[in-house]
């Protein structure tokens, strides 16, 4: 019996859409680089972009559990000596609350060039409107 490895040709890519509405970030982001892998399909192959288009709506209305609104710290740097930035999830919220997403769903994909791939078929929208109508997006639970 020989394994079959897919081809990013022969992947079929769907779309689907998750409301992020009082969901819990961590376990909507797995299930989102999940989709986006395509570790849920039975054709995925590690090396190949196997994964779907994942749309997420409401981003704005996201729930961290416990303190982390308060204590979870995110952390940059410019560049430039002593050009270390931070800011609270709180802040991150109300400033760009695509981005608190955008990063949970980074840190759970591969560190490499596909794992920059994959994040690109991630849409992230802080309102309940979103432009990939003509997709056909299914919706997620």
């Amino acid at each position: 019996m020989k394994t079959l490895f897919a081809k990013k040709i022969e992947a079929e890519h769907k779309w689907y859409v998750i409301d992020a509405a009082d969901k819990v970030l961590g376990r909507m982001a797995t299930g989102i680089a999940m989709r986006l892998m395509g570790k849920d399909k039975p054709t995925y192959t590690p090396h190949a972009d196997t994964g779907d288009f994942v749309v997420v709506v409401n981003a704005g209305k996201v729930r961290l559990t416990g303190k982390k609104l308060d204590k979870k710290i995110y952390y940059w740097h410019t560049g430039y000596p002593g050009g270390i930035k931070s800011q609270t999830a709180r802040e991150r919220l109300e400033k760009d609350p695509t981005s608190i997403v955008s990063e949970a769903v980074r840190g759970m994909l591969p560190k490499n060039r596909l794992g920059k791939q994959m994040l690109k078929k991630l849409k992230v929208y802080a309102g309940a409107d979103h432009p990939h109508a003509a997709q056909k997006p299914e919706k997620l639970t």
